[in-house]
């Protein structure tokens, strides 16, 4: 006979309110256990922060992808010969004519061979039309005033300009070298506010083309006022593409060790009305 008030019956009713309640908080527990390891498997596939190493050979691999664009942005490997052979083609031709005039024609004939060929395999012209304005200008100065060592002239004027234009791009912290390759990276100008490890990168860099490149135009004026048209014409083609690869050598090596490009956001074009 149970001493609780109500006889064995409350007693039983008291045990049952009790297993309900033992039962109610472990299944809670249950619950919130499995709702810990839900999140936890979520965050650890999805959310995880990445290991280290697999994290830094992201990064190099984003990096070497943007560096690789380098050669891309001058134009390639075809690029430098549009621009080098056409001096070539003029020294040489002057050398067996010993006219300026013929000279001049023939590697203005073979720049504009350069244009046709690349609009005939449907490629860009933007260095090849660059090159035969160039070869225009010169041979049109050489003609006119008869001497050959003039074919050269814009080519030098163009090189001093080009290199006060990137170091005064680096200064204003605008460096060319990363608005010329921003939009191929697809980074556009994040560089400039959001990726400051990326700008220190892209100003050293055209400070290295500023010094590179201004090796050229030291070398070159001083042969352009002794008139020796051999020597600064054989010069200048030596003098092509040797210091381009090398300052798209030491771009490439800079920016292999800057921090990855931060892609632009594009806006998604509306869908037409219907």
């Amino acid at each position: 006979m149970s001493n609780h008030p109500g006889g064995d019956a409350a007693a039983r009713i008291d045990l049952d309110a009790a297993d309900v309640a033992a039962w109610q908080a472990s299944a809670a527990e249950e619950a919130a256990d499995g709702l810990a390891r839900t999140i936890e498997g979520t965050a650890s596939a999805a959310d995880r922060p990445l290991d280290p190493e697999a994290a830094e050979a992201a990064r190099k691999a984003a990096s070497k992808e943007a560096a690789d664009t380098v050669l891309q942005a001058f134009g390639g490997v075809r690029g430098m010969i549009d621009m080098t052979l056409p001096g070539l083609v003029f020294i040489v031709t002057y050398n067996i004519t010993h006219q300026v005039s013929a000279a001049a024609w023939a590697a203005l004939g073979l720049s504009a061979l350069f244009v046709v060929a690349r609009l005939a395999r449907r490629e860009t012209i933007q260095h090849a039309f660059s090159g035969v304005f160039g070869v225009a200008l010169g041979a049109w100065i050489a003609m006119k005033s008869g001497k050959a060592e003039d074919f050269y002239l814009p080519g030098l004027l163009w090189n001093v300009g080009y290199c006060i234009a990137l170091a005064v791009s680096a200064l204003a912290r605008w460096p060319m070298i990363g608005v010329m390759l921003g939009p191929i990276t697809g980074e556009m100008f994040t560089w400039r506010k959001e990726n400051p490890g990326r700008l220190a990168a892209y100003t050293k860099a055209t400070w290295a083309w500023v010094v590179i490149m201004g090796l050229k135009p030291v070398i070159l004026f001083p042969l352009y006022f002794t008139h020796n048209v051999n020597l600064l014409g054989w010069l200048k083609v030596a003098l092509g593409i040797p210091p381009l690869l090398l300052a798209m050598y030491v771009t490439w090596q800079i920016l292999l060790k800057a921090p990855p490009p931060i892609k632009a956001p594009v806006d998604d074009e509306e869908e037409p009305a219907k």
